[in-house]
């Protein structure tokens, strides 16, 4: 916490400094992500990362002729629709953002674009939100995500699952949006290329015990158990119960079970489990993280990338557009995200400014090596890890 509190504190120092500085306008944006809930642990350098493209932009004082940008924090809990709605209803009409980089969870995220981001105007791009779902949900263009959906999580799990010459699993998954899309999406890729899915049954994030839950899942068996669940959760507490019992004893992790707290919680002996999660070996992957790190951040933190390229999407669009309203920006994200363009890595927004300044056009890279594909949403490239002598380890791209 102490070190959190530290980044926080020197990124807002960075931010008021600037502030400071510019005599431009003030523009709020959103900042709105599970700063409680079972993802808390990856919310903190989430916001971070927004925040150091936000100061970031800041001190250029080249946006939209010295306007500033506040980020303005806000709590979707990830799993409590009704409290993200409100949180993101205030936002909106009481703080007066122009754009929401957020939500965190798919359920929140959806929950938020239905009822908060639409009716009202208001682009979201969501860093993490990764259920199949939000494809194809109405947004009339105002919703995009840096992270990939999970139908292609789906794929690339499958592959690596069949490379660890694994032919038969058995799933669990949080009983919510993201659990149930990434469950489905992996199971119809799995069996598609041949193996088989044993069960695959929900879990709820909060019990003390989860030894009914193991129990059904060793009784169908399977080489390994995947788990689509959440580390701070859930996820941990199912991987525990069938330690505790001998059920399974390798894992397959997806991108919400991937975090420091495996080391904690786990150590060596789930050393051998494997997984993936959003991740590129970029030169701007290890620009942001330098970057971070100077800031007293943990850039190499899941989605803090994405989050940071979320904050940047939404400034570089409004300066595109010469306008911070939603309604003349958001066609203008897809523009400064792809191709033609001058690429633009970490620590090169004020660049990108001038760019689009001058009538030139970028091509926006950034620390998750950005491409967005139709409607709005990452293509996607993903980081493979394994657990070896108790440490969470990277062992390539894909």
């Amino acid at each position: 916490m102490k070190k959190l509190l530290t980044a926080t504190a020197a990124i807002a120092l960075i931010a008021g400094s600037a502030y400071a500085e510019s005599h431009g306008n003030e523009v709020k944006i959103g900042v709105l992500l599970g700063f409680s809930g079972p993802l808390e642990s990856l919310a903190g350098p989430m916001a971070d990362g927004a925040e150091l493209a936000i100061a970031e932009v800041n001190a250029s004082g080249l946006l939209l002729g010295g306007t500033t940008i506040t980020p303005v924090r806000g709590d979707s809990t990830c799993v409590d629709a009704s409290a993200a709605t409100a949180t993101g209803e205030r936002l909106v009409t009481s703080d007066g953002v122009k754009a929401i980089m957020g939500a965190m969870c798919s359920g929140a995220t959806g929950a938020v674009l239905s009822n908060v981001a639409l009716p009202n105007g208001i682009v979201m791009i969501s860093p993490s939100a990764t259920s199949p779902g939000l494809t194809s949900v109405e947004d009339n263009g105002l919703f995009f995500r840096t992270a990939p959906s999970d139908a292609r999580q789906g794929a690339v799990m499958t592959d690596v699952i069949l490379e660890h010459g694994l032919k038969e699993v058995a799933v669990t998954y949080t009983n919510n949006d993201y659990g149930k899309g990434l469950a489905d999406s992996f199971q119809q890729a799995f069996e598609a290329a041949g193996g088989t899915v044993t069960l695959s049954a929900p879990h709820e994030d909060g019990k003390a015990d989860y030894s009914a839950e193991i129990g059904a899942l060793a009784s169908a068996g399977g080489e390994a158990l995947v788990v689509a669940g959440y580390l701070d959760q859930g996820g941990s507490g199912v991987m525990q119960a069938a330690l505790d019992t001998g059920a399974f004893d390798l894992f397959v992790l997806p991108d919400g079970m991937v975090g420091d707290l495996l080391e904690t919680n786990f150590g060596d002996s789930i050393d051998g489990s494997f997984g993936q999660a959003p991740g590129s070996n970029s030169d701007g992957g290890a620009m942001f993280e330098a970057m971070a790190a100077a800031a007293g951040a943990d850039g190499a933190s899941v989605y803090a990338k994405e989050a940071y390229d979320a904050a940047a999407l939404i400034m570089l669009a409004m300066e595109a557009a010469g306008s911070s309203e939603s309604a003349d920006f958001k066609g203008k994200i897809m523009d400064v995200a792809n191709a033609p363009g001058e690429p633009i890595l970490p620590g090169e927004l004020a660049k990108a400014l001038q760019i689009l300044k001058d009538g030139g056009d970028v091509d926006y890279v950034g620390a998750s090596a950005v491409e967005l594909i139709e409607p709005g949403e990452a293509s996607g490239v993903y980081r493979e890890i394994v657990m070896k002598d108790g440490k969470v380890t990277e062992v390539g791209f894909r």
